[in-house]
């Protein structure tokens, strides 16, 4: 057995998932893997060509022949849409408005299931999404899902909003949230649910570097179980 596990975050809008995984993998030495940012470059896509998000056909047919891919350049994951870095347009209100609908297609989440397993099927990776645990990587060593109060998000969100010049009301932020909560929760593929064998963490009252060391710690037992688990030939 590889000492180089699998683990798989989930959680709902902004209950910290991104900056948890990526701090995470940064800690291990392991490759961070954004399922976010992939649907969010394939839901740019599809708005970049002017296709009716309410017509599946079309969606799934423009993310099949559009290249995402996620590459670290400098230390920081970036995402690309064929070969162009769109880090910085793929987390606007545009895409937030629709990213769900976009994403609850079962060809769209195909196509990006497929390439996310094919990235992590060597172990070493920290994966982060709405259902990593229970549909991408379901064998995960580790699964982890965050949870936090829908003020605490909402919060979280504007200082991320504000950061990219982005002025929105508390009140509408909270709305969007719990819109997607729903959207999310609710739709018919893979919907955002919590795996049986997942370890919850509330993230609400928590900073980013207790969460990741947190999980740091989970971590690490299971790779000490792993290491004192007999080989086959041992038994």
């Amino acid at each position: 057995m590889s000492e180089k596990i699998r683990i798989a975050i989930d959680g709902p809008a902004a209950s910290g998932k991104s900056t948890t995984a990526r701090l995470l993998a940064q800690k291990l030495g392991y490759l961070y893997i954004d399922t976010g940012a992939m649907y969010r470059a394939a839901t740019l896509a599809v708005l970049k060509a002017g296709i009716n998000v309410d017509d599946e056909a079309a969606v799934v047919r423009c993310v099949r022949e559009n290249k995402i891919s996620l590459k670290i350049s400098d230390g920081i994951l970036k995402t690309f849409l064929n070969g162009e870095d769109v880090s910085h347009l793929i987390r606007t209100p545009q895409i937030n408005k629709v990213i769900s609908k976009i994403s609850s297609y079962k060809g769209v989440r195909k196509v990006l299931i497929e390439q996310q397993r094919e990235m992590a099927k060597q172990g070493g990776v920290v994966m982060d999404g709405r259902d990593i645990g229970t549909v991408v990587l379901p064998d995960a060593e580790l699964k982890v899902f965050l949870v936090a109060g829908l003020k605490e998000r909402a919060r979280r969100r504007k200082l991320e909003l504000e950061l990219q010049g982005i002025e929105l009301s508390i009140e509408e932020i909270e709305k969007e949230i719990a819109n997607r909560d729903r959207l999310d929760s609710e739709r018919d593929e893979s919907p955002l649910q919590k795996a049986e064998d997942a370890r919850v963490l509330d993230t609400t009252n928590l900073t980013v570097d207790e969460q990741v060391d947190i999980i740091y710690g989970w971590t690490q037992e299971i790779l000490k179980t792993l290491r004192e688990k007999p080989a086959a030939g041992d038994r």
